[in-house]
Order: C-alpha cells, then structure tokens, then sequence
C-alpha cells in the first residue's frame, strides 16, 4: 500500500504542477525554465549523487538506461508535451495522453515480458475510459481544428512517458530511487544547457517579480526532485503495467486545479470520469484471490 500511495502522490503532484506552470509559462521561455528547473534541482540533490555502500558501480548499461531514462522522460516528453499543445486543441490533446496507461502496458509486455491478465486489461482500459470522457468536457469554440504535427508530438509524448515507467523498472532493480532521481536530472540538466543559454541570452531577468521565483523553486523541487524519487520508491515493488494505471492521477489532478483555482465548472461528466478512474485504480491494485490464499497459507506456516 505505501508503494501504491508513493505512486499515487507522484502523479498527483505533476497534474499539480502542470497546472500551475501556467503562470511560470506566461512569464519565462520553455527552454529557459526547463533549464533552470534542472539547474536548481540539480543544486538540491547534490548530495544524492554518490554511490551508496550496498550499491553496484554503475556499468555501460546502466548508463545507458539513465541517458534514455532523462532523454525521453525528461527532455523529448517536455519538448513533445509543450510544443505539441501549441499545434493541438485541449480536446484532441486530453483523448492522445488518455493512452499513458495503455502505452506504459504495451512497453512492459515487449520489453520487461510482463504478463498482462484480464484484470489488468479492464483497469487500463477504465483508466484510459476516465480520461477520455474528462477530456471531452474541454471541448469549446476553440478546439476545432489539431495540426497532424501536434497529434504526432503528442503521441511521441505518450511514448516518452511510457518509456519513462518501463525504464524506471529496469533501473530500480540496482539503483536506489534517490541515485535515479539525481543521475537523469543531471544529464537533463546536460541537454538542456545550450537551450537554456541561448534562451537566457536576451531575457530581461530583472522584469520577473519575487513571486515568479518562488514559483519556480517549488516547480522545480516538484519536478525534478519529489515526483521522481515518489515515482520511483513505488515502481521499485510495483510491476510497470501496474504502475502505469496510476498516471490517471496526473490529468485528473490537473483537472481539480482547474476547477479549484481556474474556476471550471464541475459537472456530472467529470463525476463519471473520477469514478472510472478511481475504478480502474482499485481493480488493478485489489489483492486477487490468489494472492490472499498464499498470504494466508504463508501466516499459518509461520504461526
């Protein structure tokens, strides 16, 4: 149950912070705040950075896993999810990221050979069901035309989130989720640079007020330090496919920002939405019979 809440807050989190980083996007250039959101975090978890005593040196290919692991979850997801709503209604972006839960699925069957039961498969498909009937509530006036190119970053957004699970999974496995936090932050922080600089290069630093940067200290604690280190401490006990289900939190937690802070309206469609994705939250972490029975054959051998 603690890695499932660990998952839990750390979806929440970022429907969170996606909401809020409204205001940070209004004032300071994508790449800009993407690199000082890396730089700062990286500050705070320097002291993550060392190997600790029960861990092995890393290998070629555990490097390899961390580059992928910041390249695609953070860097490439940021880039597709960020500039790809520029291109994208609301609507045709909220039915696109519905398939996180499905993608996160298919990932874990090809490439970590996770077995996909007929329960998992209904919890995914009311996850992604939660998140579609949510996603045409935003439909307007506005969302009535989406490029082919946004529709293509998006979907490439969706991948990169889903690659982000799966290689978490594999990383857990010999690192510890602080390490993990702190190495794809640093090579986030190495992509991001030359962006950055050349964003910093003409930006009027002095016009940004005091609360902007508390702001952006908290974003980028919530981003790159908190979320991941949540994310990764449950992943460690908890299968991919699984895991994945729980990405339902991160637009429904968006959506509660925007009802709460933003003024949308709740409606009865947003009620159907919760419930599915609640629904499909607890069929996939409901311990099965068959698990019940070994927890209980295992108590009485104890006893």
């Amino acid at each position: 149950m603690l890695a499932y809440l660990c998952l839990a807050s750390a979806m929440m989190i970022v429907g969170a912070y996606v909401g809020f980083s409204k205001l940070l996007v209004a004032v300071l250039p994508v790449f800009l705040l993407a690199w000082l959101r890396f730089s700062i975090a990286a500050v705070a978890m320097a002291h993550w950075l060392p190997r600790g005593a029960d861990e092995p040196p890393l290998d070629g290919r555990s490097r390899g896993l961390l580059f992928l692991e910041s390249f695609l979850g953070n860097f490439l997801f940021s880039i597709c999810m960020l500039f790809g709503m520029r291109e994208a209604t609301a609507i045709s972006a909220g039915v696109i990221m519905a398939g996180i839960p499905a993608a996160v699925a298919l990932l874990s069957w090809l490439f970590l050979r996770e077995t996909l039961s007929r329960r998992m498969l209904a919890a995914i498909a009311l996850a992604v069901a939660g998140i579609v009937v949510l996603a045409f509530t935003r439909a307007g006036p506005d969302d009535a035309h989406t490029s082919a190119l946004g529709m293509v970053l998006l979907v490439g957004a969706v991948f990169c989130e889903a690659s982000y699970v799966v290689i978490g999974k594999r990383l857990t496995g010999n690192l510890s989720p602080r390490r993990i936090s702190a190495l794809i932050n640093l090579w986030g922080l190495i992509l991001v640079t030359p962006f950055g600089l050349w964003a910093a290069w003409s930006f009027d630093f002095g016009a940004v007020s005091g609360n902007i940067w508390l702001g952006l200290v908290l974003y980028a604690l919530a981003a790159s330090m908190w979320t991941v280190w949540l994310w990764m401490t449950g992943l460690k006990r908890i299968p991919a496919a699984k895991a994945g289900v729980f990405t339902v939190f991160l637009p429904l937690t968006s959506a509660i920002v925007g009802i709460v802070f933003l003024g949308e309206r709740f409606t009865t469609v947003h009620l159907i939405a919760f419930g599915c994705a609640i629904a499909g939250v607890l069929l996939a972490t409901w311990p099965s019979r068959t698990a019940a029975s070994v927890a209980d054959s295992a108590t009485a051998l104890r006893k």
